[in-house]
């Protein structure tokens, strides 16, 4: 029998061996270890990402369009195998839950209008671009021809947030709730509260679907080696994995760092360029006060979340050269325009929501964040609402 060689399972696994011998390299750096970490983490997380098709957008439009609701599950399961695993890390660092004492770093946000308005840009941004943005970070390694233009879109939307912060700081930011749930419930309460509410969207979602599911479903033997190498570079791994795994990585990253989050380096990169055009003050009156995806100019890029984000971008690309779903192709003007436009929604959203699907929704519900628990049903509800406009648009679809 003739071997031959997989060109691309090669390429996949010379980028494992070089994305380890950066992870060794940059623990010689201040804060070395944690910046491993991250650098490993974001690997993993973007190669779940990839081959589970993890997207908020398209699990959700799944649901919308053809009433599947396996994507939505993975995100349901997500949140609960993070709540369950948050509530055991942060009841270890802080016992006692008390109103007004937040556990630090968590992305527990105020809780008004503008949080909603966040949301909604930050739906209607998925919905004209075609992804969230963590989701245009894993495509990005795929080669879309619109994830770059939706991620520069992003960063305008940042400055342009940045721009409006202060009206609405003034308005309503300031004065606005900022609730953790186990402060008023405490852990147990909290635990219940969410999970009970997860699992009644879960049952909504399952409803009429279990027996559809049971029929298609074919039993079968167990199958070789061979078989499950093969299989996990061949189409996409199934919803669940992908819902489980990100809600392990979320609850064991903020063991290490601080919780999952990838639009921080983006925004530092766009304010700290926006400063030095003159556009927007040093000093933004009471962003930098807030937990969430942080904003704040760096000194370095060698942090956390950038070298969480070159992870996942390098797991990605792994992913995706192992199963040749590496496919680039030259954008069109429609594409740029898409990537574009969407990124501002999407940019302005999650600056103003102090992060997005994954920093405010996810990270901030496994935290027990009312705010994670708003932003995420204004997100659902401006994709509803403009995927039934784009049907309705001539040459929407």
């Amino acid at each position: 029998m003739a071997f031959k060689i997989n060109f691309s399972h090669v390429g996949a696994l010379a980028l494992v061996v070089a994305l380890g011998v950066a992870a060794h390299a940059v623990q010689a750096l201040p804060g070395g270890r944690t910046l491993a970490f991250a650098l490993v983490t974001g690997g993993v997380l973007g190669l779940v990402l990839q081959r589970t098709r993890f997207c908020f957008y398209c699990h959700a439009r799944d649901w919308f369009e053809d009433h599947n609701p396996r994507g939505l599950l993975a995100i349901v399961l997500a949140l609960a195998v993070g709540v369950v695993g948050y509530t055991v890390v942060l009841g270890s660092w802080l016992p006692v839950p008390q109103p007004g004492k937040l556990p630090p770093d968590m992305h527990i946000g105020p809780v008004s209008w503008v949080l909603v308005a966040a949301g909604l840009s930050f739906g209607a941004g998925m919905v004209v671009s075609g992804s969230c943005i963590s989701a245009h970070w894993y495509r990005l390694a795929e080669g879309s021809p619109v994830s770059p233009f939706a991620l520069v879109g992003s960063a305008l939307g940042f400055v342009l947030g940045f721009t409006t912060w202060k009206s609405l700081y003034s308005l309503s930011v300031a004065d606005a709730p900022v609730v953790w749930l186990p402060a008023h419930l405490g852990y147990g309460g909290a635990l219940l509260v969410q999970l009970g509410g997860l699992a009644l969207v879960a049952a909504w979602l399952w409803r009429g679907f279990a027996r559809e599911a049971a029929a298609a479903s074919v039993p079968g033997g167990v199958p070789g080696l061979r078989t499950v190498w093969r299989n996990l570079w061949a189409g996409r791994w199934p919803y669940w994995v992908g819902g489980l795994a990100v809600g392990l990585i979320g609850a064991f990253a903020i063991v290490r760092m601080r919780p999952l989050g990838v639009t921080a380096t983006l925004g530092s990169a766009a304010r700290q360029w926006a400063q030095g055009q003159g556009w927007i003050p040093d000093r933004l009156e009471g962003l930098d006060g807030f937990a969430g995806c942080a904003t704040a100019p760096q000194s370095t890029w060698f942090t956390p979340n950038a070298l969480l984000l070159a992870g996942l971008v390098a797991g990605a690309f792994v992913a995706a050269l192992a199963s040749r779903q590496c496919a680039p192709r030259w954008p069109t003007w429609r594409d740029a325009v898409r990537g574009l436009s969407g990124g501002v929604l999407l940019g302005w959203g999650a600056m103003t929501g102090l992060g997005c699907t994954i920093g405010t929704l996810l990270s901030g519900g496994m935290a027990g964040a009312l705010s994670g628990w708003v932003f995420g049903a204004a997100v659902f509800f401006a994709v509803g609402a403009g995927l039934r406009i784009q049907r309705l648009w001539p040459g929407g679809r």
